[in-house]
């Protein structure tokens, strides 16, 4: 039960928000937290995660019978009922995470918490997913208010680095996922899921992954020509493991198929540790 639950709620990605928020927090000058306030404000960006997860399985529970990865999921397998009690349990997780953070935080907080869920679990799964190519493109905006939402319990009108990372979240999502698309093309494909590489191929997208990388890299390095907040040990950090999603991404391009697309995205994944663990480090010194 334990374990279905932790499926259903998505808490590893829940996890990496709240890791993603707390970075946003860190690279913002204003307010301090104490440390119940910190854990808090964890717990909320989490909770809003969790709502918009669940509701993105709960809304896809005919697309995930019909994927490999995802066919053992709750409802998809039957081991929940797929009934509106679920529903109701979603929206109060999340009501109930925006309004605590309202009345904690700030109001700038709570919106940035529910546009996060909204853009997921809304923009993405009901709007985009089955429909457009671009899917994961504009539903990528999710992680970015992770970021600004832990920024705004800082300062409401955040900061040049929190929106940086912000930024860099966005960017960062397409490649992630498209990466993940073309190590389970046959699962979309079947699926007809509109991924990139179900799209275009998987040569063409692996091309797509190596610019969206290399922009997503020089992004992150523009602390290096603007005063941005953010200052050496950041730019280390961020340099390699920028340069280690490149190197990921350059022979995905060279070999597009499943092994080397599993290891572009655990580049990106080593990418994205590094960029938000220099944020916390930049901070302590």
């Amino acid at each position: 039960m334990i374990a279905q639950l932790i499926d259903l709620f998505k808490i590893r990605i829940g996890v990496m928000m709240a890791f993603t928020a707390m970075a946003g927090f860190a690279v913002t000058p204003g307010t301090t937290l104490s440390m119940p306030e910190m854990i808090l404000l964890a717990c909320l960006v989490l909770a809003s995660s969790a709502s918009a997860g669940a509701f993105n399985q709960y809304a896809e529970k005919d697309l995930d019978a019909l994927m490999k990865r995802t066919q053992n999921r709750v409802f998809a397998a039957g081991h929940f009922q797929h009934s509106q009690y679920w529903l109701f349990v979603i929206v109060g997780l999340l009501a109930f995470s925006v309004l605590i953070a309202a009345w904690v935080f700030n109001f700038a907080v709570s919106i940035h918490l529910f546009l996060g869920a909204f853009f997921y679990g809304v923009i993405y799964t009901l709007w985009l997913k089955r429909r457009s190519v671009w899917n994961i493109v504009i539903g990528g905006a999710a992680g970015g208010f992770a970021v600004l939402a832990g920024a705004a319990a800082a300062d409401p009108y955040l900061a040049p680095a929190s929106l940086l990372l912000a930024l860099v979240l966005f960017l960062w999502t397409p490649p992630h996922f498209w990466s993940l698309a073309i190590a389970l093309h046959q699962d979309y494909e079947q699926a007809k899921v509109p991924m990139l590489p179900v799209v275009v191929g998987d040569k063409r997208a692996a091309q797509v992954i190596l610019l969206n990388t290399i922009v997503l890299v020089a992004v992150s390095l523009m602390p290096l020509f603007w005063e941005l907040g953010l200052g050496n040990i950041y730019l280390v950090c961020a340099a390699l493991g920028g340069s280690y999603f490149i190197y990921k991404s350059v022979r995905l391009l060279g070999n597009p198929g499943i092994t080397t697309a599993k290891g572009c995205f655990l580049g990106s994944l080593v990418q994205l540790t590094a960029v938000l663990l220099g944020a916390f480090l930049d901070q302590l010194t």
